[in-house]
């Protein structure tokens, strides 16, 4: 794929995986949360990762699996506070500063689209100091679907004005990049090194960054070829 920055107004780029390390997430989730909830109902931590994992596999591509309220309830956990219990760990990847100071000087609109929930957000923007960077800030629960969704891209359209045709997406989702691909999005760029604790795996489908310096080209040029 040839990157002609000059071809590309909207930058929409995901948060979890794609500029923030999903190590954060996945120790949480896998982790953090099984071993409050064996503490609260008094089971053994490998029980409890048993039955979680298949309760939240339940729950993927739909709102639900970002939701913190639907969580808290369905677990009787303060899952905002829990959280905050281990919010040290919430980081920024290599290069993302450095990519959104690019495509500021180069005039982009720039919008963060997420399926996270908005505690989860304001908690990520508080902890990362990266919302600035950003003309605006939408969830997938502001939308109504998750991204996972066909239907997610255009009800986008509601929130965010942009032609698919010269917009560029950053994820590290082959599954959202498929739903964005399908609406017509021409620059889709999949995220391999979604987290620091993981070997990169290239995408057979999508041309493959690990990091967002490679999407800036070199002083005095317009356009960056990335290998499909």
């Amino acid at each position: 794929m040839l990157i002609d920055w000059n071809d590309i107004d909207t930058v929409l780029l995901d948060m979890d995986g794609t500029l923030l390390d999903r190590h954060f997430d996945d120790h949480f989730w896998l982790e953090h949360v099984p071993k409050r909830w064996a503490a609260l109902n008094h089971t053994p931590v490998e029980q409890a990762k048993e039955y979680l994992y298949e309760l939240f596999r339940s729950q993927e591509n739909s709102l639900n699996w970002t939701d913190l309220d639907y969580w808290s309830e369905r677990l009787k956990l303060d899952i905002p506070l829990l959280k905050r219990e281990v919010e040290h760990l919430i980081a920024v990847h290599p290069f993302v500063i450095d990519f959104l100071l690019f495509l500021k000087r180069r005039g982009k609109t720039v919008w963060l689209v997420t399926n996270a929930h908005s505690k989860t957000l304001d908690l990520k923007m508080r902890a990362t100091r990266i919302g600035p960077y950003f003309d605006g800030v939408i969830s997938a629960h502001q939308v109504g679907l998750p991204k996972e969704d066909d239907r997610f891209w255009g009800r986008l359209q509601n929130h965010v004005q942009y032609q698919p045709e010269r917009t560029l997406l950053g994820e590290d989702s082959e599954t959202n990049l498929t739903t964005a691909e399908r609406f017509g999005i021409r620059y889709l760029i999949y995220i391999s090194r979604y987290s620091s604790k993981i070997s990169p795996r290239k995408s057979d489908s999508f041309p493959t960054i690990e990091y967002f310096n490679r999407l800036i080209p070199e002083t005095g040029t317009t356009s960056i070829a990335i290998p499909d």
